[in-house]
């Protein structure tokens, strides 16, 4: 038993999550699944840049976009070690941008891990054939959203931050249900649209809230130092 507690505390630690084999593993993981992503999406890409406004199709692909967000902030913990100069967590404008990335990367990863998992379940309940890929789908996003409160702690989420990430999700949704650029969903779900729309924001806010949450108790922690 204090064997497997030792094994769980090092591989809980800060030393083992963000050590360069772990970091780069993930760093392949999330970009190769945002390549494979944004494939996933061409055909939407496609009719959206042939039937809408150019600038709608950079809402398109929703889930590879949050997963390219935290591909970078997993590359800037690998430069940052590299290089052994972590930036201090300052209001500099690197720090601001580094900060906006990971905070936007956390929470979006987190809503749209459960989002897509979501989608496919509530489909295959309503008729919709489950095949491999949407297994495959599933376990993927879990990872997604078990990364982003994972590596959180790891990363400079300020609230500062988690406004810029509320207004890059919320503004995400609005773009989505407004202008009809929602991911494609099966036809079983087509009735279920303000459902899914509701569902949707209320995810952006419970990602925002969830990790607020963790800038507040790290911020409770220190106080009690």
């Amino acid at each position: 038993m204090g064997n497997n507690r030792a094994a769980i505390a090092l591989m809980w630690s800060k030393s083992f999550l963000t050590s360069r084999p772990i970091l780069w593993a993930l760093f392949w993981v999330n970009a190769l699944g945002t390549a494979y992503g944004f494939y996933w999406y061409g055909e939407q890409l496609q009719t959206t840049a042939a039937e809408k406004p150019f600038w709608m199709v950079l809402f398109v692909p929703d889930s590879p976009t949050a997963s390219m967000f935290f591909t970078l902030a997993i590359a800037w913990m690998l430069v940052t070690r590299r290089t052994s100069r972590e930036e201090p967590c300052t209001f500099r404008p690197s720090s601001i941008v580094r900060g906006i990335v990971e905070t936007i990367g956390a929470v979006t990863s987190f809503k749209y891990g459960i989002w897509a998992v979501w989608m496919i379940v509530w489909g295959g309940l309503q008729g919709d054939t489950i095949v491999w890929q949407d297994w495959m789908l599933s376990i993927s996003h879990l990872g997604m959203a078990a990364e982003a409160l994972v590596f959180a702690r790891f990363f400079r989420i300020r609230p500062l931050y988690v406004y810029a990430a509320a207004i890059w999700a919320l503004g995400n949704d609005y773009v989505d249900y407004h202008f009809g650029i929602y991911p494609w969903l099966p036809d079983e779900l087509a009735d279920d649209l303000t459902a899914i729309r509701i569902g949707t924001i209320l995810l952006s806010l419970t990602g925002c809230l969830v990790f607020a949450a963790f800038v507040r108790r790290r911020m409770v922690d220190r106080q009690a130092v």
